[in-house]
């Protein structure tokens, strides 16, 4: 079975105008079937200031009403993937650019209204995958590259870009080895938050659930955790959680951050 890296960068990347020219090098230059995975940074709240649309966030997911999801289809899906599919060209890398809603490519659900209205944000599953469009485009050497915005009953809806890539690399788990790649701004998953050096290596279900018992990971990286073993658990060969600047050593064997394996 042929080989699948979906791959995720942060805001810390996109953000890094140096940062990331470094990867989209990096990432022209991984020669196997690939999906890149983004969201928009720091851009669409800077850019929402300047329209007069404040920022909302609650437990760091943005509240999402009207104008903010307008805000956030034009720089997710339009500034910000047009600018990155356009630097990939130059490098030689045939990116598509595209949200759920083209060519359906992941349907959605209106999240429910919880304790929290987040507003226009969807809820999606493997199953909203259109996974024979991905499978030709790939297999044509076309990259896909997927900004955070799915679609339900006619309208764009904003998506985690950390869920969005668990899910494809789980849907198209059926036809390829995945590897799912998180990248952020620390080395990997860290024992002592305090110790950059204090990389956990290698990380399996049991000694995950061990590690968890005596408290030893970060609340912010948990997210993260819970998505890669949903990941593992339903398909996907591999999770590796690590810097954006390790991203040629983390689609190979000797990786630098965290892998996670079954």
């Amino acid at each position: 079975m042929n080989r699948l890296f979906v791959i995720k960068i942060g805001g810390n990347v996109l953000d890094n105008p140096e940062a990331l020219k470094k990867f989209l090098q990096d990432f022209s230059h991984i020669r196997e079937p690939k999906i890149l995975v983004h969201g928009g940074g720091k851009l669409a709240t800077k850019i929402g200031e300047q329209l007069g649309i404040k920022a909302n966030f609650v437990k760091g997911r943005r509240i999402t009403d009207a104008d903010t999801r307008d805000l956030v289809t034009m720089v997710y899906g339009g500034l910000v993937n047009k600018q990155l599919v356009a630097q990939l060209q130059t490098l030689g890398c045939n990116a598509l650019g595209v949200t759920g809603a083209d060519g359906n490519m992941i349907k959605a659900r209106k999240r429910p209204v919880g304790e929290v209205d987040f507003g226009f944000v969807g809820d999606i599953t493997p199953a909203d995958v259109n996974t024979s469009l991905l499978y030709f485009l790939l297999k044509q050497n076309v990259v896909p590259m997927f900004a955070s915005l799915t679609h339900a009953d006619g309208v764009m809806l904003n998506t985690n870009a950390d869920t969005i890539a668990s899910v494809l690399a789980i849907a198209l788990s059926k036809h390829f080895d995945t590897r799912l790649i998180f990248c952020f701004e620390k080395k990997g998953v860290l024992k002592d938050i305090e110790d950059e050096s204090s990389v956990i290596r290698l990380l399996n279900e049991s000694s995950y659930k061990t590690l968890l018992t005596q408290g030893s990971f970060a609340d912010g990286i948990l997210p993260k955790l819970e998505n890669a073993f949903a990941a593992i658990n339903a398909g996907v060969k591999e999770v590796l959680i690590g810097e954006a600047t390790h991203l040629l050593q983390n689609v190979g064997q000797e990786t630098e951050g965290t892998l996670i394996v079954k």
